[in-house]
């Protein structure tokens, strides 16, 4: 008897994890573990998780709870809408209320990149079309790829060096 196999293509992905509101630290902890439990889905690596100061649509909001920020390298098989489909899912079931742009929020996760891909519609932009401009992006990425590269973009370690770098060590245990 011949058992057929089916061959799974993976693509590798960055995903960014946020939030300043709840317990941030756990909230980031679930939704690494969610994210994992993805069908499709293998992450490989978690940065450290970093501090950063809350980020309005009008600038930098002192007055706002403080993000905690960390990066993922993962793998999937899943098409980047059915991916992005489920991560919503993952910041709704941790409380996540989508009123307003740029509002305070127990989870966010963003694709900052999928492979070498580029998507840009109503619903997804890949890469992330801010990831050039946010340290609380780049400084986790460059711990984990000392090499990682924004498609079309440049280089994260370039980029860094052109922004303010507002990211601070946060002490926690590894995420994964």
């Amino acid at each position: 008897m011949i058992r057929q196999q089916r061959l799974r293509v993976e693509l590798p992905l960055v995903l960014a994890l946020g939030s300043n509101l709840g317990d941030r630290e756990s909230t980031l902890r679930d939704a690494v573990h969610a994210i994992s439990r993805i069908n499709g889905v293998s992450v490989d690596a978690a940065s450290s998780i970093v501090q950063t100061p809350a980020l309005k649509v009008f600038g930098v909001d002192h007055s706002a709870p403080a993000y905690l920020n960390a990066i993922l390298l993962a793998r999937s098989a899943l098409e980047p809408h059915a991916l992005l489909t489920q991560l919503q899912r993952i910041e709704t079931e941790q409380g996540r209320v989508r009123e307003e742009r740029w509002g305070d929020r127990t989870l966010d996760i963003d694709i900052v990149t999928f492979a070498h891909l580029l998507v840009d519609d109503e619903l997804l932009s890949i890469p992330h079309p801010r990831a050039a401009e946010r340290a609380f992006v780049l400084v986790p990425w460059l711990q984990l790829d000392p090499d990682a590269s924004l498609p079309g973009v440049g280089r994260a370690a370039d980029l860094l060096a052109g922004i303010e770098n507002d990211a601070t060590e946060f002490e926690a245990e590894p995420l994964w």
